[in-house]
């Protein structure tokens, strides 16, 4: 049975195919090294389905593909070594030294990732945000959302949203990482005013609307969606999309993302003691109300 290794450190991080992430050191060098496991009965089909969002091994083939190595923008952390067993998969990269980067210059960053060329792997993830939508509509859509005070605004986005993922499908179809929050983009290439960053974390790299990474992006920044709409705009090659279609792909991937997180951080409290209006300062819930609040002239934008 595979084991972490004495003296490993271990990380926050992890996803459902993820048994564990830890520090360490190899041949001098700092590494962290993350162990994904092999699928087991128990485990939802679409593991096992390449081009599912949660296709379990799609971070090792990125690993083993390089294709992201050198890539525009936003490059892989470099690799140290993919070991493969009958359990799962060890992977294994260089430690990313850690930068605050303003939200413009991860914006930039992601708009020149966009048009980078992917190939055409079987395991390149797509129909993201289609793919949890429908994963949320199998446990009975935002449940909680109908409970609070924005339940009908709840309702509207949630009946149409088939209109907004079509209209997103419409959009020009991009690379993209697929979870860029900033925790995943820590580091630049080239040193503090390096041109890249380094992000970890590839298990959902694909393709999909333009904007969309951006969208997602947005939820874990300062900065409002329209100055990096701005800088993700200005840093696309020229031709590859409109001012108009970036900002649609990142709104509806902001206002859907913002509001299935808020359905799942209520439903963890709802169970206690009390009426759910009481709970929405908890904690554990709080960060998402006000996440939602940010996003409350583009969710306006979105009931038309």
């Amino acid at each position: 049975m595979w084991q972490p290794e004495p003296g490993w450190q271990p990380l926050p991080g992890g996803g459902p195919a993820t048994v564990g992430v830890w520090s360490s050191s190899h041949r001098g060098r700092d590494v962290v090294v993350k162990r994904l496991r092999c699928p087991d009965p128990h485990d939802a089909p679409s593991a096992l389905v390449p081009r599912d969002v949660n296709y379990w091994r799609r971070a090792a083939d990125v690993a083993l593909s390089g294709v992201v190595s050198d890539a525009p923008g936003l490059r892989e952390a470099p690799v140290v070594r993919v070991e493969e067993d009958e359990e799962g998969i060890t992977l294994v990269h260089e430690r990313v030294e850690l930068h605050d980067a303003p939200g413009p210059w991860l914006a930039a960053c992601l708009g020149r990732f966009a048009a980078t060329d992917l190939g055409s792997h079987g395991w390149l993830a797509r129909d993201q945000l289609r793919s949890r939508l429908a994963l949320v509509e199998r446990r009975g859509g935002w449940r909680l959302l109908a409970r609070t005070p924005m339940a009908d605004v709840a309702d509207h986005l949630w009946s149409h949203r088939s209109v907004w993922l079509d209209r997103t499908d419409a959009l020009p179809q991009v690379a993209q990482h697929g979870d860029p929050s900033a925790a995943n983009i820590p580091g630049r290439h080239g040193g503090p005013d390096g041109e890249d960053a380094v992000a970890i974390d590839w298990a959902h790299l694909g393709r999909g609307p333009v904007g969309a990474d951006l969208g997602y992006l947005s939820l874990a920044t300062r900065e409002e969606i329209d100055p990096l709409v701005e800088a993700y705009v200005a840093a696309l090659p020229p031709g590859v999309a409109t001012t108009e279609q970036v900002l649609t792909g990142a709104r509806v991937m902001a206002v859907y993302t913002a509001l299935t997180r808020l359905d799942w951080a209520l439903a963890r409290v709802a169970d206690g003691e009390g009426a759910l209006a009481g709970k929405f300062r908890h904690p554990s819930v709080a960060p998402y109300i006000y996440a939602m609040q940010r996003q409350v002239a583009h969710i306006e934008a979105l009931l038309g």
